[in-house]
């Protein structure tokens, strides 16, 4: 009987070591990973803030096509003067 109390104790034993490795070897991989994921959360901030410039910055493109149109009826009037100018 004393033996298979050892027995069940050294068991017990034999578990919680185990269990204690598993639980290291879980956070020496999450570790890492969410050390990681902070990086990448720190670089999406950087590049959404440049994104926002970018948007900023070509806004005025929106209006590129009205200034093209613009720019196409004083070339075309420019031509119909030079043709009345015998030019």
């Amino acid at each position: 009987m004393t033996a298979l109390i050892l027995a069940s104790g050294a068991g017990w034993a034999i578990g919680w070591w185990i269990g204690i490795a598993v639980v290291f070897v879980v956070v020496a991989l999450v570790v890492p990973i969410l050390h990681l994921a902070h990086q990448i959360g720190g670089q999406a901030t950087d590049i959404n803030d440049s994104l926002l410039k970018s948007v900023d910055h070509t806004a005025a493109l929106g209006e590129l096509n009205a200034t093209n149109e613009a720019a196409e009826a004083i070339v075309a009037g420019l031509a119909r003067g030079r043709s009345r100018l015998g030019g």
